[in-house]
This record gives C-alpha cells, structure tokens and sequence, in this order.
C-alpha cells in the first residue's frame, strides 16, 4: 500500500492547535459568472466504464477560478462541476454542496455514482459536487504514464526490511521527478486553501447566500478550512469521518497505522464468527493470509496480462477494509488468491488506485500526494521518517510504512501551512460525525477537529468502516437529515449504535 488515500496530512505538532486564522475576504468587484449546465458526456463509473444511460435531472458544467488568487495575471483553471436537481423544487432549500475525500476523488464521477444514498437530501437540494483544482477534469495533476503508474503501485512492501524501503524510497524519488516534469505549472496551486476559495465561488456562482455542505474525510478538511476563511458565509455544514488538522505526518501514520490493524483484526473476527474460508480461528486466518502475502512477494499470481503482487494484494485487502459491507467479498478474495485466482484482490487493488479495465488511471494516485504535499511545510529528514517506519511496522507489518512524509519529503516544491489552522468561531452550528471503528480516520481525531472549529457538535457511530453516513446505520442517516433539511442539531455527545 503505497498510501493511505483517504486523509490529508497536516504538518504541525499535537501542541499547535491554536488558530492564527483569520476569514477571508473577496476583493470587491469580483463577478461570479453564472454557471453554464448541459448534459454530462464523460461520466465513468468505478471500473471505467460508462454508464447506461443518462439519468434525469442531472446536468454538468465548468467554473472558471483564478490559478492564483493572489495573482491573476497567471490565468485561470475550470472546474468541473455536477448537479442532480431537487426532486421538490417548490420547497427547494438551494444546493448541497459535496466532496467524498481523497485528497484526489472525483466529485462528479462520485456523486453521479452515489445519488441514490441522498436520495431523502435531494428531496429539497440540487445535489452539487465538482473535480477540486489538480483533479481530473479539474486540470488533473498526471504524472508519468499508465506503465509508470503500474510500476508504482505494483511495488512490494513486504518484508519489512531496510532493502524493501529502499525501493519504495527509489519509487518515490522516481514518482516526485515525474511529477516536476509533467505538472510543474499546476504544483504550487492546488492546496486546499485555494480550494476552499474555489469553493466560495461556487457558492456565489450557484446563487446561495450561505454554504449547505456535506464532506467525508479529505471532504471534513475542506469544509473546515472553507468554515474559518468564510465564517459568516456557513450554512448547514456536516463533516463526516473528520481529520485532525493538528497531526504531523508521523502522528497520522501510527494513528492510521493501528486503525487498519484493528479493522483487519475485526475482520478476521468477523469472518470466524460467520464461519470463514480463512481458517477457522483468527490466528489461523491471519497466518493464511500472511503466507499468501510472502508467498506473492516470491511469485506473483498472473491475471490475464498483469501480476497480482504482494503491493497489489495489500492494496486491495485494505481497500476493503473501508466498509464492513465489502468485506465477505474480501474473505472470498482472499480465499481464491490462495488457491491461484488473483482476479478479485486486483479488483479491488485498482478500485482504490483508480485503474480502469483498459489500464488508464484517473489523476486519484497523482493528486493525492500533489494537494498532501503543498497543504504541509513538513519535509521530514531520514531520522524522522526511520523513526516513523520502525515504529508503524511494529503496529503492524502489513500496513506500517513512513506514510505520506516520505513522498513529500522528496517532493519538488514547497508546502504551505495555511490549511493546518481551523478556527470557524462566528459560523453558524457545524455538525460533525466520527466513526469509531474507522480505519482510515480515527475516532480520536473527531473530538479534536469539533474543539479546534469551535461551535461544533460531535455525533459518534460506534460501527466499522471509514465515513458513517455511508454506512448506512438509519440512526447516523436520520440524524444528518434532520440536521440538513430541518437544521435541528442533536444533542451534545450522542450516539448511533451499530447495526
């Protein structure tokens, strides 16, 4: 697993949680041209392909933004953006806006997936998302070709030794110098506070006063970072599977470190329990599939034209940690590989690096590490990031490596620390949600990032998987519904049962 997706990183210490911030404002004279909407024609789903047929009330459009806000003159970028329309337009609240995290995820290919989840929100909001700047249609940050990208993914991470690291160490030296050759002019520009202004201008080009926002993961940083430059400018905000932006590389990769550990102890858990393909304890089921890794590091299983590798199948098993209902498809994916079928594990690999069955990749591997990058001015040296490793591969030698510091340690330009700071006191009531058996953002971080904005409220789910709306639990969903079309906060400190 060369990354862990579905967090962005922040670089200050665990004491630093003071804000410094202070609200944006727009220069005045700015005019916001209205949006364009017409029918979408590049929606892909999951696997690449297209989908079906077009669906109702649904439309695409661009939003054309400053490269640099504080410097016109360098041109602008257009955003791709999408709306699914409200199904009740008489009792029309304005848009919801989305982002579904990352940093890197498709708004458009995501929310178009994803509309029937939001079907009851929809009732009484145009369903909006877009590709943030450095993504995809967004002026997507590429780097390399497909083979290059194959390379990179395919790479072992198994054994945890200093050879293995080395390798990924060379990866990534040889990913970073792809990517100052094929996007040098779109690096500097693509954090999230430039996207959070992005953000605003939506909002202006949509015709809402205030902001109605719903993210998940990388979505939650966005969102905070949108509620301390725009304070006034909230609506009914909800961030869902939220990050701590107080974190530092090294924090956030021993945090994520154990909170995949834990979701594939409680896996295999689950899978005895049901009666698992596996082995029938958990530390025989464990050691099956510790023995297919190593034995995937020695001879990759061939599928069709490609290699399942040990990185692959590390991937892909992680990718199905994210939500407790992918994981009987993990046991059987699992189970084949170990019998010689590597087809599903690689599934589930490139559904997670954005591969497409044709072997074209979306920007998602590109521009996570691309937006990760420019939002820190941390660049660890080699002690810190030893330090990082041995500590992660003692949580966990499956999934313990340096984390995102060791790309952006090597990465061609300099970061920033503006989106480290949230502060979003004068905003209106923002509802955060934590999942306690999250993987990729622990539930330590929720409290946390509700302290730092200062007028939230904390709804904890005690189930599995990374985002709790999504997960379908009818308590978190009726909670979030309620908050969204009635503005009715829950009670401090409340609570949602898992299913």
């Amino acid at each position: 697993m060369r990354h862990v997706l579905a967090a962005a990183t922040l670089a200050v210490s665990a004491t630093a949680c003071v804000s410094t911030a202070t609200p944006d404002t727009e220069p005045k004279g700015v005019v916001v041209d209205p949006i364009s909407w017409g029918p979408c024609t590049d929606i892909v789903r999951p696997g690449g392909e297209k989908p079906a047929r077009e669906e109702p009330g649904v439309s695409c459009g661009k939003l054309t933004v400053p490269l640099d806000y504080q410097k016109p003159d360098l041109g602008t970028i257009d955003l791709a953006l999408i709306k699914i329309a409200a199904t009740d337009q008489g009792k029309r609240l304005g848009s919801l806006v989305f982002n579904f995290g990352g940093p890197g995820g498709s708004g458009v290919d995501t929310l178009a997936q994803a509309a029937k989840m939001f079907d009851t929100l929809r009732t009484r909001y145009d369903l909006v998302s877009f590709d943030p700047r450095g993504v995809d249609r967004s002026s997507g940050v590429r780097c390399g070709d497909n083979a290059d990208m194959d390379a990179y993914v395919e790479l072992d991470t198994l054994p945890p030794t200093q050879k293995t690291r080395e390798a990924g160490r060379a990866a990534n030296q040889r990913f970073a110098e792809l990517c100052k050759r094929d996007a040098s002019r779109l690096l500097p520009y693509i954090g999230t506070g430039s996207a959070a202004r992005d953000m605003d201008r939506l909002r202006a080009a949509l015709g809402d006063a205030k902001l109605n926002y719903l993210g998940m993961s990388y979505g939650t940083q966005l969102g905070a970072i949108y509620a301390t430059k725009y304070p006034k400018k909230v609506g009914r905000m909800v961030l869902d599977a939220p990050l701590d932006p107080s974190v530092t590389f090294r924090q956030r990769t021993l945090a994520q470190t154990k909170g995949f550990q834990r979701a594939y102890e409680s896996f295999l858990k689950d899978c005895v329990k049901q009666g698992c393909e596996l082995g029938d304890t958990v530390k025989a089921a464990d050691a099956n599939v510790m023995r297919l890794m190593y034995k995937l590091v020695n001879k990759p299983l061939q599928v069709d034209n490609r290699r399942l590798t040990q990185g692959l199948a590390s991937t892909g098993l992680a990718a199905a940690l994210y939500s407790e209902g992918a994981w009987p498809f993990l046991e059987t994916a699992l189970a084949q590989a170990n019998k010689g079928r590597g087809d599903a594990l690689i599934y589930l690999a490139d559904s997670y690096t954005g591969r497409s069955k044709d072997g074209t990749y979306t920007t998602q591997m590109s521009s996570f590490p691309a937006i990760t990058c420019v939002d820190s001015a941390e660049r660890p040296d080699e002690a810190e990031l030893t330090r990082t490793w041995k500590e992660a591969i003692k949580i966990s030698p499956l999934f313990g490596n340096e984390g995102a510091g060791g790309i952006c340690a090597l990465w061609p330009v300099a970061g920033s620390d503006e989106a480290r700071h949230v502060n979003a006191k004068g905003s209106a009531p923002i509802l955060v949600v934590g999942g306690k058996g999250d993987p990729a953002t622990p539930y330590q971080w929720a409290p946390r990032l509700t302290q730092q904005l200062g007028n939230a409220t904390l709804l904890t789910y005690e189930g599995q998987g990374h985002g709790s709306y999504s997960s379908g639990n009818t308590c978190i969903q009726s909670m979030v519904n309620s908050f969204l079309l009635k503005g009715k906060t829950p009670n401090r400190d409340v609570s949602c049962a898992a299913a």
